[in-house]
């Protein structure tokens, strides 16, 4: 498993963001979880440059949901790019493969059928613990790692247009 922190990245890698919007879709199942990798999210974006109004932030019951919300923000807004967070922990039925399975094909389904990038945060791992490792505890917050993948994502797209 790796231990890379999460939250760490050259700042000097990453593109100004002021004229970015963007949209973020986040699960409110494990709550304690998602909400601290929006807190990172957004925090990282603003950290270069994104302005609080072009940040529209969504939320969904569960983490399988966002796809649908994902396409929610392709077709009604005109964002940039659209980070989906969730986290997913291993139980003891199946219901975990499943809902990682569904959301991992939908995110890709999304980044193919639409011309902007969606942003795969979605933590899936074995218990709590590790969850929380990754939405700002020893590992750093996978939130901010979505912010920067998102805004490189976005410079990339206007580069090539």
């Amino acid at each position: 498993m790796s231990t890379d922190n999460l939250s760490a990245y050259d700042p000097e890698n990453v593109p100004d963001a002021s004229d970015m919007l963007f949209g973020i879709v986040v699960a409110d199942w494990n709550k304690e979880i998602t909400w601290a990798l929006l807190e990172g999210a957004i925090s990282t974006l603003k950290k270069h440059g994104a302005d609080e109004e072009n940040i529209i932030v969504k939320h969904v019951p569960g983490t399988f949901e966002l796809t649908l919300g994902g396409q929610f923000f392709a077709e009604y807004d005109d964002v940039d790019a659209v980070i989906c967070l969730g986290c997913v922990i291993q139980g003891e039925t199946p219901h975990f493969t499943y809902i990682c399975q569904g959301v991992t094909q939908g995110i890709t389904q999304l980044n193919l059928e639409y011309n902007i990038p969606f942003i795969f945060g979605v933590l899936t791992t074995n218990d709590h613990q590790q969850a929380v490792d990754r939405a700002g505890g020893k590992h750093g917050n996978k939130g901010d790692e979505a912010a920067v993948t998102a805004i490189k994502m976005a410079a990339l797209q206007q580069d090539m247009e």
